[in-house]
């Protein structure tokens, strides 16, 4: 919704409230965030081997786009994005990763709306 139409909506409102008089606008449909879900191949791998990372995301009215991303110690990592499903990224298990890799994936829907995947985990050999 507009900036300009917002206000006018506002201000119809008082208007309205300051009459005694109730009113019902509708400013448009209930939008619901996107769902998104990770799938991460393959579940273990060393340094250097590549992971599949494949989004399921679905949307009231459309995905725009899902974004992969790497939980590293300083924060989150974009790794890609991809704009049509099948929503998939390749990438490589870092040469200092130990212990376990985590990723994510975030759908972005036509109103900016998002939604998160679960953290899936590659465990490091």
């Amino acid at each position: 919704m507009t900036r300009r139409r917002t206000v006018v909506l506002t201000v119809i409102a008082l208007l309205l409230a300051g009459c005694n008089v109730g009113a019902y606008i509708d400013i448009g449909p209930n939008d619901d965030p996107p769902s998104v879900s990770l799938a991460v191949s393959p579940a273990s791998a060393a340094r250097g081997d590549t992971i599949s990372l494949v989004a399921a995301a679905a949307d009231d009215y459309r995905v725009v786009e899902v974004t992969f991303y790497r939980i590293d110690i300083g924060g989150d990592t974009l790794l890609g994005r991809d704009g049509g499903a099948p929503y998939a990224l390749e990438t490589v298990v870092p040469a200092g990763a130990s212990g376990e890799v985590r990723f994510f994936a975030r759908a972005i829907d036509d109103a900016g709306q998002v939604g998160e995947s679960q953290v899936l985990a590659v465990t490091v050999r």
